[in-house]
């Protein structure tokens, strides 16, 4: 069985994400999406939030499962049976962080693989970043986000961005 895992931050999740997951599920027998908990890095979702969206978008999907971890991404591979990271390339600054990331996890376990999925060019400029400033003021937000979270996402970001 091929277990592979997508991790990232997924604050919130974009259409480009579950191009990725679609694309990508049907590769591997099993893929998880692993929300990385990363100190450097101010989320607009919790994590537990995260969860529920992201398990809203893929309900589809019989074989990828949603989890977390604060860890080392190689390490939690190892740890749910991933010898594969799936990861997704926008543009070239994406690729050279990407590198950087692939080469640094061969360092520390050679036995996980990085895999990139080039962004389809409908997908290639979008970001959950440029979607949630979108959203603050009340921006459509429906070519970026799921549909099965689009009023959701939407709605936080807006009351949020009106409670500052």
């Amino acid at each position: 069985m091929t277990k592979a895992m997508y991790p990232g931050t997924f604050d919130p999740i974009t259409k480009g994400h579950m191009d990725i997951i679609d694309r990508a599920s049907r590769l591997f027998d099993e893929l998880y999406i692993a929300i990385m908990v990363n100190p450097r890095k101010q989320c607009t979702f919790g994590v537990d939030e995260r969860i529920e969206l992201i398990r809203k978008c893929i309900c589809g999907y019989p074989n990828v499962k949603v989890v977390s971890c604060n860890g080392l991404t190689v390490r939690f591979a190892k740890e749910l049976g991933c010898r594969i990271l799936v990861r997704g390339i926008r543009a070239i600054a994406d690729y050279e962080y990407e590198l950087a990331q692939a080469t640094s996890n061969m360092v520390l376990d050679g036995e996980v693989e990085t895999m990139f999925m080039v962004s389809r060019p409908e997908f290639s400029f979008l970001s959950s970043s440029i979607a949630k400033e979108i959203a603050m003021f009340e921006g459509d937000i429906t070519e970026f986000i799921p549909e099965a979270i689009a009023t959701e996402v939407k709605q936080k970001l807006y009351t949020d961005h009106i409670a500052k």
